[in-house]
Parts: C-alpha cells; structure tokens; sequence
C-alpha cells in the first residue's frame, strides 16, 4: 500500500488488534501482524518498509488456526514470535517459526515450536526480554505470572515457576524492564504491580494507577511510561527509585 502526507498503510483481509515490529532484523524496517476472524482462516502477515520508505510491502503470508489476540517478535531471531490466540472457547499461547526458505515455498507454513499450556483461563499476553537473548519467556494471564524456559532446537517450553496476583486483582499485561532481567511490572485494573523473578514475588506496587498499558523507557533506567484509563487518557512518565525495581 501506497504512503502519503497522512502516513503509511496497509490492507488486511479480516480484522487485526495486533503488530510488533521485528527487531532481530537489522537489515529492513519490518513488522509481525496477525488476524482476528472468528470464523476464517487467520493469517500472519510479514511486512517491510520499501528502500524508499513510502510503501509497506508484505514479504511473507502465513497461515494461523485462530483468532490472534497478542502477538510478540523474538528480539534476537527474526524467524521467531508468539501468539496469544482464542478458539472461541478457550485461550492458548505459542512460539511459531517462520520457515527458512519461505519466499521459496508456494504455500509456506509456520512451525510451532513450542505451547505455552500451564493457563486455565484467559491468557493476555507473552513478553520477550527486549535487550538481547534470553531464554526465558513471560506469559500473564488474568491472575498469574508464569515464568518459562524456551529451548527452541528442542522444541520445547517448560514453567521454571508462577504465582498468583492475588483474588483481589486482575492482570491485563505488562512489560519486562531491559535493564534488568528479573524486574517485571505487571498491570491490574487498578495497580501496577513490580514482580521479581528471582523469588516470583510481588516486591512494590502503584496504587489507583487505572491504567491500560506500561512500558519501560530502553535508554534509562527506572523510567516507566504508564498510558492511563482516567476520564482524560494521557501518557504520564514515573520514576522508579532501586527499591521498586530490585
């Protein structure tokens, strides 16, 4: 699609709620997106930004069995991403590979490689370690925090540990601080919640935070952009001292 003074765009067959931008490809400017049709065949879309930087173009179609509700590229293989799909009647969460050879192949077809399976309800989103290669996946459902480990030449996902948010909270998403690897905040209908993964443990909160996302600040340390759910919705920035973070 082409782009203009209003931006760039691109067409999708069904609906999405979903894109992540590919950030283990360091040669193009490239996004994962994903489709949410209930009942047709989903898809996941490759696109890259053209050499002139005026049109998306889509490098690769693949097919995927559900509706995809969250979507994450591996920050250090290209190949790599996860889905948070629904079938309808329940909620799963995989790791998917692209093949190698995909724009060789008439019909290329992901590979999963790992399910991410310990959830029993609504499972909200996967989270990467963004600052280089890791091992360790996080998956947020409604009320718990899982911890894995991922081995993708053995195709396979184990929980390392999980804990509970607690009856009184309901967790929507977060985001997993680059700066350091044991350091989760998690967001509730009302809260953040700061988790340490040496202990899985809930170390620090904010209170009557209402927001709707977070995310950490990559070049500085305990800088965390939180997007409110208020009346008027706003980004507000929060400094974060050691003790919530370590």
């Amino acid at each position: 699609m082409q782009g203009g003074s209003s931006g760039i765009g691109y067409g999708l067959k069904y609906q999405s709620r979903c894109i992540s931008d590919v950030k283990a490809d360091t040669d193009y400017t490239s996004f994962l997106t994903g489709t949410l049709s209930l009942k047709e065949e989903n898809e996941v879309h490759l696109l890259r930004l053209s050499s002139g930087g005026s049109e998306l173009i889509c490098e690769g179609l693949f097919s995927h069995p559900n509706e995809i509700w969250d979507l994450a590229s591996c920050p250090f293989d290209q190949r790599i991403f996860s889905t948070v799909f629904s079938t309808g009647e329940s909620f799963g969460a995989a790791i998917w590979q692209i093949p190698e050879l995909y724009g060789q192949l008439n019909s290329p077809q992901l590979e999963r490689v790992a399910s991410l399976d310990a959830h029993v309800g609504k499972i909200n989103c996967v989270l990467w370690w963004p600052s280089g290669r890791c091992d360790k996946l996080i998956s947020i459902d409604e009320q718990n925090i899982f911890l894995w480990s991922l081995d993708c030449s053995k195709k396979s996902a184990e929980v390392l540990s999980k804990d509970s948010a607690g009856m009184l909270h309901s967790l929507s998403g977060g985001a997993w601080d680059p700066h350091d690897v044991n350091a989760v905040a998690a967001t509730g209908e009302s809260s953040v919640q700061f988790w340490d993964l040496r202990t899985m443990k809930k170390v620090n909160s904010i209170e009557h935070a209402h927001v709707r996302g977070v995310d950490y600040n990559p070049k500085r340390e305990h800088i965390l952009v939180r997007l409110l759910s208020c009346n008027s919705k706003a980004l507000r920035s929060t400094l974060l001292n050691r003790m919530v973070c370590r």
